[in-house]
């Protein structure tokens, strides 16, 4: 009797731990690798003691390849990840395909009316919200302000292009390039800069008649100056540098302008970053007199595939990285100053965030000011400002870029990589039908 008792508790504690085992969900989370979304994982204990039965397993892949996964994976409902990182390209094309869950119901102390109304207009669709905002970005130019006044130069808070073509030649020095500009292929990397500078210059994607505009004069004016500007000012090897690369050399004091994400600006002004943390100043994404500045507007944000198994404890984690909560969890270890930035109300409102972050104001104007239904001078079919909201514009887009960046290379001249990017896209867009 005493043997069967104890094999019959044996027996009751292996179906205890076996149903233990089967509680346990796994979540594989996809993300981009950079410094926000790394330290979001450095910070997930907290997310994990409150929910002992969710494992997050990481998947950080560099940009362009987290783009191709995660579309790769969702377009072929593979089902390898039950969180996505995406950004507002993808949100409202996806959702109206199905592919994502609606995330209108993130618990009740979510707030999801404090997202600022620009963020989450871009990740809704009829009024339904499909990926939750991690951090919010415009563009904007970030400079040294002590090699300004070395050079007697006095940075204006709206500068044009003329201005900061100007000031990053005379900035430049055998240990400082006068500016550092992305020049990685892809749609998100160098085509995100070269677009919003290209609306600038007045100059558009596609005509109301859906033809592509890369044989007007307004793109040659925005590519010739941009690869010159660089050619004079900027840092060799600039055809390989995304935002990470250009990151690391403004840190490193490298670099005497960078005109990218906003979200950057926490990261030059940490001195535990950046070696020029107290000596950088910001000022509006330039401009050439026509009524656009070169900004764009982004968000990286958390999304749950349709047809997801886990939706929800992914919904769960969702939440928990895109809430007020963390927001404070990131201050309480890292300083007001490093959360993720541009998504709530509430943080622009926070006197603790207004003294910590000098760069906050300028960073809710540039959102504030970023126009995605009017990006362009002229008239165009489309709605996006670094990128143009229709499905063929992925793959498109990264296309143009490798022309780009083979010209900033030296591999071709701006006519032939123009040239190039107007066959690409007349090709692709007569294909799908755009252009009869």
């Amino acid at each position: 009797m005493k043997l069967l008792a104890t094999s019959s508790l044996g027996a009751f504690a292996a179906v205890a731990l076996m149903s233990g085992a089967m509680a346990e969900t796994r979540l594989t989370i996809a993300t981009v690798n950079n410094g926000d979304m790394i330290r979001m994982q450095k910070l997930t204990d907290d997310f994990t003691k409150a929910n002992p039965d969710i494992v997050l397993n990481w998947v950080t892949l560099e940009e362009n390849v987290l783009r191709q996964k995660v579309t790769t994976d969702i377009a072929t409902k593979s089902g390898q990840y039950d969180v996505l990182t995406i950004g507002t390209y993808e949100v409202p094309i996806w959702a109206k395909k199905g592919w994502l869950v609606p995330l209108d119901d993130l618990g009740a102390d979510y707030d999801i009316d404090d997202l600022l109304p620009a963020i989450r207009t871009g990740l809704s669709l009829e009024g339904k919200l499909y990926a939750a905002p991690f951090y919010g970005e415009s563009s904007m130019i970030m400079y040294r302000k002590d090699l300004f006044d070395k050079a007697g130069i006095k940075m204006p808070e709206s500068p044009t292009w003329d201005f900061v073509a100007d000031a990053a030649r005379k900035i430049t020095s055998s240990e400082t390039y006068g500016i550092c500009l992305r020049g990685k292929a892809g749609w998100g990397e160098n085509m995100a800069f070269l677009s919003a500078t290209a609306n600038s210059f007045g100059a558009r994607w596609f005509d109301e008649k859906w033809r592509p505009q890369f044989d007007q004069p307004e793109w040659k004016n925005a590519l010739s100056f941009y690869i010159k500007l660089m050619r004079d000012a900027g840092p060799p090897g600039a055809s390989s540098n995304g935002f990470n690369e250009n990151l690391a050399l403004f840190n490193a004091g490298k670099c005497g302008m960078w005109i990218d994400a906003t979200v950057a600006a926490s990261f030059v002004t940490n001195p535990k970053d950046s070696k020029v943390a107290d000596k950088v100043g910001f000022a509006l994404a330039p401009n050439t007199g026509l009524g656009k500045n070169a900004n764009w507007l982004w968000a990286w944000s958390l999304a749950v595939p349709g047809g997801s198994q886990k939706v929800a404890a992914a919904k769960k984690f969702v939440a928990w990285a895109t809430s007020k909560h963390y927001l404070e969890l990131v201050a309480s270890k890292e300083g007001w100053a490093n959360v993720p930035p541009g998504t709530r109300k509430s943080l622009y409102a926070n006197t603790e965030y207004q003294k910590a972050a000098p760069f906050a104001k300028l960073t809710l104007d540039s959102i504030n000011s970023a126009d995605p239904a009017h990006p362009t001078v002229k008239p165009v079919p489309y709605v996006g400002i670094q990128f143009v909201a229709i499905p063929e514009f992925q793959a498109i887009g990264t296309a143009v870029g490798q022309q780009f960046s083979g010209a900033l290379a030296g591999s071709s001249s701006v006519d032939d990589a123009l040239a190039s990017a107007q066959t690409i896209a007349m090709r692709d867009m007569t294909k799908a039908g755009y252009i009869k």
